[in-house]
This record gives C-alpha cells, structure tokens and sequence, in this order.
C-alpha cells in the first residue's frame, strides 16, 4: 500500500488527491464514452434517448482532456496557470452540464445528478484554497 501511496501528490491537504482520484475517474469515463454511446445516452436522458456515437466520442474527449488538466494540476499545485486551468475545468463543466439541465436535455436523477456535485463542490473547494495553495 505505502508503495501505491508514493505516486499521491507531494502536497498537503486533500485537494491535490481529490484531483487524483476525479482525474482517475474521468479517464475511466471516457474510456466508457468511447466504447459505447449508451454511457453518454444514459448520462443525459436516463437512456429515454440514444447517443450518436460521435457524441459519445466527443465527450470522451472532452472528459480526457479534463482528466488530463486535473491530474496536471495535483501533481503542479502551487503553480497559478496549472491550478486556474484545473479550476476551469470544473466552472466549464458546471455550466455545461447547468445549461443542458436548463434546455431539457438532463433531468436531475440519475447519472446525472453526481457531475453536477462534483463540479460545483470542487469549484467551491477549488475557490476556497487558491490562497492556500498558491499564497
């Protein structure tokens, strides 16, 4: 375990894992997301609606691209572009997801409803410690 525990950011507090580990997550999203457009249909309309696969595709990348930038920012906390990018990622996220709640395309049940937690309770977090971590 202590060997698993060697790769964690160097950093103190738990917002650099809390990167890790949505970062972590999110890679496995899109790897769902590309494998098969029924986990983006079932992310946005429960599954009531089917997914292109290039929509599935896109987001796939998109979420990467997300991981990408968040698994950056743990391991480069107290760098200010790595932590505003990764915050970004999150009010990006937020407003995306807020806004295909607002048009009827999401519902909030489901799937749905833990990206719409993630994002804003980590940008709240984000927001909350950027003195922290950046002085």
């Amino acid at each position: 375990m202590s060997e698993l525990l060697a790769y964690l950011p160097p950093f103190e507090g738990l917002l650099p894992k809390w990167l890790v580990f949505v970062g972590a997550v999110s890679v496995i999203n899109s790897l769902q997301a590309y494998t098969s457009a029924d986990y983006t249909s079932k992310l946005y309309t429960n599954g009531s609606v089917t997914c292109e696969p290039l929509s599935g595709r896109v987001f796939g990348t998109w979420t990467f691209l997300s991981a990408v930038i968040r698994m950056t920012a743990a391991y480069n906390i107290t760098n200010p572009v790595a932590y505003d990018l990764a915050l970004w990622t999150y009010a990006i996220a937020l407003t995306h997801f807020a806004g295909e709640l607002i048009v009827g395309n999401a519902s909030l049940k489901g799937r749905f409803i833990s990206p719409l937690i993630v994002a804003s309770s980590s940008l709240a977090w984000m927001l909350t410690q950027r003195g922290a971590y950046l002085g």
